[in-house]
This record gives structure tokens, C-alpha cells and sequence, in this order.
């Protein structure tokens, strides 16, 4: 920001047309007109004038961004922190697509909610209808036979003699292990409860979604991103994307202690680095809001200044 654009800026702030500053320096609108659009420039009394009417450093009218704002009176101060246009407009931009991605995430995580839902009630209803001889490497579903056959990276699943699917061999003889070890209704039981913490997870993923969707859609619509409102929904994302995230862990460490049954679970500093960002953005979103929650200006560039 040049020297024009610092004391449009303070002008709008302090709500002075070109003709009231004009009068109040002691020089034409004229003049005022070409400080602003950078055709002409002040001599150094008019400077110190600018300066006596604004409250305002020498350093504050020629600096490129305006940085130190501690010498401006508290009603600049609120208006500083304020937005310019072409920024609004790559703001709003930035945030209408991620409104959108997170609403297409949201409804994605409702779907897999559903999913699990109708994946317990399958499990369920197929588990105890369910029967595996890892002797015979085979297995009865409703009095329906299936075999498979072991490769070094593939299980080939053959009905009647027939081959039906090739699969990939995930841990082929873990599962076997396990499936020796432990009865289908104890089985059954561990993996409802796996789908009930996964059913959570993706619960938590979708208010955490469901309240980024809002708050880039305030961020989009609002005048200022630095709202009350727009404070809570960052606390809220906090929140639920450390349950999210956590959850997992969590059932990886505990499951295996009570049943018996490894989970992968690692903890990815990936994860925990995104959670601690958004817990900073939560802290500056209050600091914005601090600051300028008592300003009643619009983003510096708005269509109607």
C-alpha cells in the first residue's frame, strides 16, 4: 500500500470527504485527489498536517503496508485490520471452494454413516449364518460352499469348482489365526463394535465438516471474517476433528488388549500438526475479533464505500 492508498484509507476511516480534508489541511479537493491516485505529492507541511488531523506517524502515511498501526487512534485501528478489495475478492473466492468441498464431504461421510449402519445389520444377519473350516479352506454361507485357495499375493474364491473372484492376500494367515482362536459370535461381536467407533468417527468428521461448510460460508457472505460466530465454529472444528482423528488411535491401542485382536493403529504427525494449526486459527480468529468487535466500518473495498 503507497502513500495514496494509506490516506484514502484513513480518510474513508474517519468517514472525511476529499472536500473536508481539503479545507481542513488548507489546499484544494484537487490536491487531495492527486495525493490519493499518486499524481502529485504533499510538501512536508501538509504532511505534518495530514499527520495532526489523523493522530497518525510520518512513517504511517508513507509506509508500503501500514504494519505498525500502535501510533493511529483506536477507530483506525479497527479499520486497518480490515480487509482491501482485491484480497476480499480472493478470499471469498478461496472460501466459497471450500464450502463446497466440505459440503460434498459432509454428505460423503452421511453416506458411509449409512453404509456402516447397513453393514452391522448385514454382519449380523450373515455372521451367525456364517461357517469357516480353515482346515478344509473353506467357508458355508446359508449352506452355500465356497472355497479358496491360497497364493503367494492372491486368495482365488471357487464355488462348485468353479473360480468366482481373485482377491488380494491381506494377511490371509492372520485372519485364519484368528478365526481358530476365536468363535463367530465372538468375531461378530468385535467387528460390530469396530463399525460403532468407526460409525463415530465419521459422526465427529461430519459435524466438523458441517461447521467448516458454515464458516467459509459466513467467511464468503459476511463483511469480516472475524466474528463471534465465526469463533465458535473454528472451536467447534477443533474439537470434533480431535475426536476424529483421536478415536482411532484410541481403538487401535484398546481393542487389542480386551479381544485379543491386532488393529493397525499409528499415530501420524500429519494429524496432529492440522489439529494444532486449527487450534491456532481458532486463537487468532478471538484475536481478531477482539480487536475489531467494536468497529461498525465494512471490509476496506467494499462496492459501496
Amino acid at each position: 500500500m503507497k502513500f495514496g492508498d494509506n490516506l484514502k484509507l484513513l480518510r474513508k476511516t474517519k468517514k472525511m470527504s476529499q472536500e473536508t480534508l481539503a479545507e481542513k489541511v488548507g489546499v484544494s479537493r484537487q490536491s487531495v485527489s492527486k495525493w490519493e491516485t499518486g499524481e502529485a505529492y504533499p510538501e512536508m507541511p501538509n504532511i505534518i498536517a495530514l499527520c495532526t488531523i489523523f493522530h497518525c506517524e510520518i512513517t504511517d502515511l508513507i509506509t508500503e503496508n501500514m504494519i505498525d498501526i500502535d501510533s493511529l487512534d483506536e477507530e483506525i485501528k479497527m479499520n486497518v485490520v480490515k480487509l482491501k478489495k482485491e484480497k476480499q475478492k480472493k478470499l471469498k473466492g478461496l472460501s466459497k471452494a471450500i464450502f463446497v468441498i466440505a459440503r460434498i464431504a459432509k454428505i460423503a461421510t452421511i453416506v458411509g454413516i449409512i453404509s456402516c449402519i447397513i453393514g452391522m445389520v448385514c454382519i449380523g444377519f450373515c455372521g451367525f449364518n456364517t461357517k469357516i473350516d480353515t482346515n478344509k479352506h473353506e467357508i458355508t454361507i446359508f449352506k452355500e460352499k465356497i472355497n479358496y485357495e491360497k497364493k503367494s499375493d492372491k486368495i482365488i474364491l471357487k464355488q462348485n469348482g468353479k473360480e468366482v473372484e481373485k482377491i488380494n492376500n491381506r494377511d490371509i494367515d492372520k485372519i485364519e489365526k484368528v478365526v481358530d482362536n476365536h468363535s463367530i459370535k465372538y468375531m461378530i461381536i468385535f467387528l460390530e463394535i469396530v463399525i460403532v467407533c468407526l460409525i463415530a468417527t465419521l459422526f465427529a468428521g461430519s459435524i466438523t465438516l458441517k461447521n467448516l461448510e458454515k464458516l467459509f460460508m459466513n467467511i464468503h457472505d459476511g463483511d469480516t471474517p472475524f466474528t463471534l460466530e465465526n469463533v465458535t465454529y473454528v472451536n467447534k472444528i477443533t474439537k470434533f476433528m480431535i475426536i476424529a482423528i483421536v478415536l482411532p488411535m484410541v481403538t487401535g491401542i484398546i481393542f487389542p488388549a480386551i479381544f485379543g485382536i491386532e488393529i493397525t493403529s499409528e499415530i501420524n504427525l500429519i494429524d496432529v500438526l492440522i489439529i494444532l494449526v486449527i487450534a491456532a486459527l481458532g486463537y487468532i480468529f478471538e484475536y481478531g475479533y477482539e480487536i475489531q468487535k467494536d468497529s461498525k466500518g465494512k471490509m476496506y473495498g467494499d462496492e459501496n464505500e
